[in-house]
């Protein structure tokens, strides 16, 4: 499954100074995973994914939300490459690995 959304970059209240970063993956597509990934999953409901922003590819994980959504952590190296900022909307590529 590959799909591609825009989103804002937020920053998470409880760690803000430690600037940790999200997008918020759409609600429909959240579903969709869920539903791929019912079963056993990894740590905190991890999902394993291959990201594409801009220019910017790297694997890592999304993990499920309080919100019901998946969110992607967008780490500080690829929102420097990128020029990505808090409350800038970003096209995001994710493709589920390990389905």
């Amino acid at each position: 499954m590959v799909i591609t959304f825009d989103a804002e970059v937020w920053e998470w209240d409880a760690r803000r100074a430690d600037s940790w970063t999200f997008v918020s993956l759409p609600e429909d597509v959240s579903e969709d995973i869920k539903e791929l990934s019912a079963g056993p999953r990894r740590g905190f409901g991890s999902v394993r994914v291959r990201v594409t922003v801009g220019g910017t590819s790297w694997a890592t994980s999304i993990f499920p939300s309080k919100d019901g959504v998946f969110v992607l952590p967008v780490k500080r190296a690829v929102r420097k490459a990128e020029e990505l900022d808090v409350g800038d909307v970003a096209t995001v590529t994710v493709e589920l690995v390990d389905f």
